[in-house]
């Protein structure tokens, strides 16, 4: 990465990049990384980590050419904050240890990460605005209920969906294109926290449904081609059964 970004002898691409041109690399080879992993493709998987792992020497590079920070620092802060979070481990601390059980473990993670961070005027301020909106969306109800600013149960979650949905009705009823845009908003939100109730991961499931549909869709349009040739010669019924056999062979 030195060598690229040399001034005398590198790369005129790597030479031109910032953090703010590499960033949009580093989040499409993390995708890369969990797509690997959800295909289970796990032959892929090094080559896939090991983009990844170059972005994080990219920037690393970028802030030793700065005079911010280097590689050595990036390794030391991660390491310095894993042992940190980590006092059942690594302090042998024995109320540590009594809570080292996962939800334990994962409530003291919160408290710890939260204490390292500087005085904030909303508890959801860092939450990043860069982040997948379902991955935000998450993050936010997560912080939130962190404080106890949440449905006691899962029925709560299910109820507020079956509540957005009625507002999205009124609004489409009424035509009303902003509003329309703002209740789908909502609704998507707190299909979010339904998910996040349920133990889901909302991004991974749509990530799932996506596949699910791309896989039905070329059943079907292999069906169309066998059949008639085009989506034109098919009417919306009969488009639904080819979709519904789809479901059925998997």
């Amino acid at each position: 990465m030195a060598r690229l970004r040399d001034p005398a002898g590198g790369c005129p691409w790597d030479l031109a990049q910032d953090f703010a041109s590499i960033a949009p690399y580093t989040i499409e080879e993390a995708y890369e990384v969990a797509d690997a992993i959800e295909r289970r493709a796990f032959d892929e998987l090094p080559d896939e980590l090991g983009d990844l792992l170059f972005q994080v020497v990219f920037h690393a590079q970028m802030g030793k050419d700065e005079g911010r920070f280097e590689f050595a620092d990036v390794v030391r802060s991660i390491c310095d904050k894993m042992i940190r979070r980590h006092p059942h481990v690594f302090d042998r601390d024995p109320a540590a240890e009594r809570s080292a059980e996962k939800a334990g473990v994962e409530a003291s993670w919160e408290a710890i990460k939260q204490s390292e961070q500087p005085e904030r005027a909303s508890l959801l301020d860092g939450i990043a605005l860069a982040l997948p909106a379902l991955v935000r969306a998450a993050k936010l109800g997560r912080r939130a209920a962190s404080v106890g600013f949440d449905w006691p149960s899962v029925d709560g979650a299910r109820a507020k969906v079956d509540e957005e949905v009625a507002e999205l009705d009124e609004a489409l009823e009424a035509g009303d294109a902003e509003r329309i845009e703002a209740e789908i908003g909502d609704l998507l939100f707190s299909v979010v926290n339904l998910s996040r109730h349920a133990g889901v991961d909302a991004e991974r499931a749509l990530r799932r449904s996506n596949e699910r549909f791309a896989s039905r869709f070329r059943h079907v349009e292999a069906a169309v081609a066998d059949g008639r040739g085009a989506f034109e010669r098919y009417d919306a019924e009969e488009l639904d059964t080819l979709w519904n056999e789809a479901k059925r062979a998997g």
